[in-house]
C-alpha cells in the first residue's frame, strides 16, 4: 500500500502522486526520471526507487478512468471520479499491468539515458532489442498506452538504423559541458557547416585500451599552456554519439605566434556507428575562464567549432586571440538539442546512474532485467 495525494495543479490538470515523487510538470526534471504517456495523462517514477505506484498528471480524467483503478485502486479511481482531493491509500487493482508500465517506462528511459561508455566500460544496449523489449511489454498495457508505441517504435527503429538516437527527451531533455557548468545559450547558428558524411563503424575496444580521453596523438604546434579532461552534460546530445564517461572530454591549449589554440576531443560513443547525420553533429563551445560572463559573448566562430569523427574520438580546435590566463571552459553540445540553461551540476546523478547501470549488468536481476540489458551483461566481459 503506498498513500498518494490527490489536488488540482494548474487549471485543466489533475495530479495523483506519492510524497515527494517527481512530476512531468516539474520545472527541471532530473535524468533519473522515468516518463511514459499513458491515455488522458503522463506517468513518472524515481529511476531508483522501486516503488512500482507512479505519480501521475491528468489532462483528461474521463479517459484515464479506464486504467486509474489499475494502477491505484477503487478508492483512488472514486476519489478522481468525484474530484476530492486528499490523501488515499494507492492498492494496485492490476499488479501485472502496473508493474508492466513502469518496465515500460524503464525501456523509453534506458533508450535515450543508458550511459554507454567505452571509458567506463558500460556496454551499449542493442536497439534493436529494445525495441522488442518496447513492443512487448506495450502489449501489456495495451489498454493504457493506447497504440503510441506504434510510433515510438518507428522512431527507435528509424535511429537504430542511423546508430543514433533522435533528440527524444524521455524522462528531461537532452545533453554537454566538460571541465564545468556553464549558463551558455546556443552560440552558434550552424552557417557554413558541412554535415559529416564519413561512415563509422562500431567502436570495439576495450576501456584499458583507452587512455584517460582518448583524444589521440599529441599533434600540437607551440607551448602546451594548460591541459584537461571532463565530462559532458547529458541533456545537450543525443544517445548514441558520444561516450558517457565523466573523463570523455579532454582538451588542451597551445600557445604559438601570438596565438592560443584549444583543441578538444570527446571519446565516441560504443555504439556510434553508421552515418552521423549533419543536425546531430556535436559543436565545441569555449570560452577562456576569466572572461566575465558568457552572454557578454559575441556568437562568432572564433568560440565554437564542429567537431569531426577521427577514429574513436570526435576532434576539433578554435583559436582565441592572446592568451588566456586560465583554463577555458569547454561545452559539448548539438546545436538545438536540450535545455540554453541546463542544471549547472549534475555529475553526482550521472555518476550514481553509472553505478546504477554496472549493477544491472553485473548483479542478478532476475525478471526485472531488459532483454537488451540482458544482452549487453552477456558481452560485458569482452567489452
Amino acid at each position: 500500500m503506498t498513500v498518494v495525494h490527490l489536488r488540482r495543479a494548474e487549471p485543466g490538470l489533475l495530479v495523483i502522486a506519492p510524497e515527494r515523487a517527481p512530476l512531468v510538470i516539474d520545472a527541471a526534471p532530473g535524468l533519473d526520471v522515468l516518463v511514459l504517456e499513458v491515455v488522458g495523462g503522463q506517468l513518472s517514477w524515481n529511476l531508483f526507487d522501486e516503488e512500482s505506484v507512479p505519480a501521475a498528471v491528468l489532462d483528461d480524467v474521463e479517459a484515464a478512468q479506464d486504467w486509474v483503478w489499475a494502477v491505484y485502486g477503487e478508492e483512488v479511481a472514486a476519489a478522481v471520479a468525484d474530484d476530492r482531493p486528499g490523501p488515499l491509500t494507492a492498492v494496485p487493482a492490476r499488479r501485472a499491468p502496473a508493474a508492466a508500465l513502469r518496465r515500460l517506462a524503464y525501456a523509453h528511459w534506458a533508450s535515450r539515458w543508458w550511459p554507454a561508455s567505452t571509458l567506463d566500460g558500460i556496454p551499449a544496449l542493442d536497439p534493436r532489442l529494445l525495441i522488442e523489449d518496447i513492443e512487448a511489454l506495450s502489449e501489456q498495457c495495451e489498454m493504457m498506452v493506447d497504440g503510441e508505441i506504434d510510433e515510438l517504435s518507428w522512431e527507435l527503429d528509424a535511429d537504430a538504423s542511423l546508430g543514433t538516437a533522435d533528440t527524444f527527451d524521455g524522462g528531461g531533455t537532452a545533453p554537454g559541458i566538460g571541465g564545468s557548468s556553464s549558463d551558455l545559450s546556443d552560440t552558434s547558428d550552424g552557417r557554413g557547416i558541412e554535415g559529416d558524411k564519413s561512415l563509422i563503424g562500431r567502436t570495439s575496444g576495450r576501456a584499458e585500451d583507452y587512455a584517460l580521453a582518448a583524444g589521440g596523438a599529441d599533434t600540437s604546434d607551440g607551448l602546451i599552456v594548460a591541459r584537461g579532461s571532463g565530462g559532458w552534460n547529458w541533456r545537450r546530445c543525443p544517445p548514441g554519439i558520444l561516450d558517457a564517461g565523466e573523463n570523455a572530454v579532454s582538451w588542451q591549449v597551445t600557445r604559438a605566434a601570438g596565438v592560443s589554440t584549444v583543441r578538444v576531443s570527446v571519446v565516441a560513443s560504443p555504439d556510434c556507428r553508421g552515418t552521423v547525420p549533419e543536425h546531430l553533429r556535436p559543436h565545441a563551445w569555449v570560452r577562456p575562464a576569466d572572461t566575465p560572463s558568457a552572454h557578454t559573448l559575441s556568437p562568432d566562430a572564433e568560440f565554437t567549432t564542429p567537431l569531426h569523427r577521427q577514429g574513436d574520438a570526435w576532434t576539433g580546435s578554435v583559436r582565441l586571440a592572446g592568451a588566456p590566463e586560465s583554463s577555458p571552459e569547454i561545452t559539448i553540445f548539438v546545436p538545438g538539442v536540450g535545455p540554453a540553461d541546463p542544471p549547472e551540476d549534475e555529475a553526482a546523478a550521472r555518476n550514481r546512474i553509472r553505478r546504477f547501470a554496472r549493477a544491472r549488468l553485473t548483479e542478478s536481476a532476475g525478471d526485472q532485467r531488459l532483454t537488451a540489458e540482458t544482452a549487453a551483461a552477456e558481452t560485458d566481459e569482452d567489452f
